[in-house]
């Protein structure tokens, strides 16, 4: 019999559950796939105006403008960027829930800007 304050004793096979090293990683802690596109912004339109990634993935796009200076905007992913004219703009994130996610050009000093539309498809991994 053992008495005293914190006194642990385990022998047995609880010893060996212990000692068992953990189990393997499930698919979905695999390390996340870099994703890479870009996109232009030319004539009011972005081409390409569909981008197909899956749950998780790393993703970064590259807008570039081809003429005019536009914007970016993907709402549910809280992003929001301008792209200078004839410039380019880097964006890095995460698609960390699955869905079809509208992208447009939030610019407002001429019209065409809201015919700027695509859209992000986040794959249910």
């Amino acid at each position: 019999m053992l008495i005293g304050a914190g006194a642990c004793l385990l022998a047995g096979p609880a010893v060996a559950r212990l000692r068992a090293h953990p189990a393997p990683a499930a698919a979905q802690d695999q390390a996340p796939n870099r994703r890479e596109f870009t996109i232009r912004a030319t004539e009011y339109r972005f081409s390409p105006d569909r981008i197909e990634v899956t749950q998780d993935d790393l993703v970064k796009l590259t807008i570039q403008s081809g003429d005019v200076a536009y914007s970016f905007t993907i709402d549910e992913y809280r992003l929001a960027r301008r792209v200078p004219a004839g410039g380019s703009t880097t964006i890095e994130f995460r698609a960390d829930r699955p869905g079809t996610f509208p992208y447009y050009s939030n610019m407002t000093n001429d019209g065409r800007h809201a015919s700027m539309r695509g859209e992000l498809v986040v794959r249910a991994r």
